[in-house]
């Protein structure tokens, strides 16, 4: 049996939401570090482009570290219904 195309546009929709999900932790984090880091670099007038940099990336990986396991489970859920879903057909 072939695959019905709602099923496919069912399975790509949910892949564009897992990524969605996935990313959001660490785009969220660095977009706030950035801004609160550019709002101290204009308080106190320091314009040292390199010191935006390792804030942002100690904060997104801790996030990333802190939120793994919600990430896998996430993929991991994503991956085995779409596995359940295809599985029917074959």
């Amino acid at each position: 049996m072939v695959p019905e195309v709602q099923d496919i546009i069912d399975v790509a929709n949910g892949m564009l939401w897992t990524c969605l999900m996935l990313s959001l932790p660490p785009l969220l984090t660095a977009l706030v570090v950035g801004v609160l880091v550019s709002l101290m670099q204009t308080v106190t007038s320091i314009q040292e482009m390199t010191l935006t940099f390792v804030p942002k990336l100690v904060a997104v990986v801790g996030v990333v570290s802190l939120a793994l396991s919600w990430l896998i489970d996430f993929i991991t859920n994503y991956f085995e219904n779409a596995l359940r879903m295809f599985s029917s057909y074959y």
